[in-house]
This record gives C-alpha cells, structure tokens and sequence, in this order.
C-alpha cells in the first residue's frame, strides 16, 4: 500500500486546484455584415454547429425574437433589417438559456427530444428532462 499511497499522492499534485469547464464550451460571437437593409450572419452554421442545434431551429427563434423575416444560404443567415452584433448575441444567448443548457445541472450536454408533444431538454450529463423554452 505504501507505493499506492505515493502514486496516489504524485497524481493528486498534478491536478489543478480549480478545474474552470468554460473552456469546453463555447460559442463563436456572430459574425455580422449589413447589406443595405439585410443583415447577414457570416457565421451561423459554426454557432449553430457549436451549440449542437439545427440551424433551422436557431434561425426560427431568431427571427421571432427580431421579428423579422430570413432565411439560409450556404454557411449564412440573411435577415431582413438591421441588427447589430450584440443584438444578436443577445438573441443567441437567449436561445443557450432556453434550448442549450440544462436547468437542473446549467451542463451543455443536452439534446431535444419530443415527447406527447412537448419538446425536452435532455441532458447527457446528469440525464434530467425538463420542459425547453424555459430560462436556465
């Protein structure tokens, strides 16, 4: 047991006194361009790739929360009318705290499920289900 202990002990040194995990997740800031009376989002697939959502998904919220029309062209969103990038980070944020995190552990690790017609946030981590569309 005594070469157990000093194994144990060299391995314990070696881990960080704080783990931060907010590294492991996170979301590209919009990339915005206007056109005239459009905006686009240059990169929407890689935000909605990174949150591990359909961009067709994403795009819907975000054209009710602007109130807008829009639609998806190769990797981008075009909107109709002017938004700036913190709006729409706003907006993205939003989205995260209704759809992303998971309420009972604030994990990213979930996924949208259906069930008698209601839409779960099920999360891989802890396994909790819980109704989407609520803040986290």
């Amino acid at each position: 047991m005594d070469d157990y202990e000093k194994l144990l002990q060299r391995g314990l040194a070696k881990v960080p006194k704080e783990v931060d995990g907010s590294g492991r997740f996170h979301v590209a800031k919009p990339e915005v361009e206007k056109a005239g009376a459009k905006t686009i989002i240059t990169n929407f697939f890689e935000i909605a790739g990174s949150i591990r959502r359909e961009p067709g998904d994403l795009l819907k919220f975000l054209l009710a929360q602007l109130a807008t029309k829009g639609e998806m062209a190769g990797q981008r969103a075009t909107l109709q009318g002017v938004f700036g990038e913190d709006q729409i980070a706003k907006k993205i944020e939003l989205y995260i705290r209704m759809y992303v995190l998971c309420p009972v552990c604030g994990k990213p690790d979930s996924k949208l499920v259906g069930e008698h017609g209601i839409v779960m946030i099920k999360c891989e981590a802890c396994g909790a289900k819980s109704p989407a569309g609520k803040k986290a």
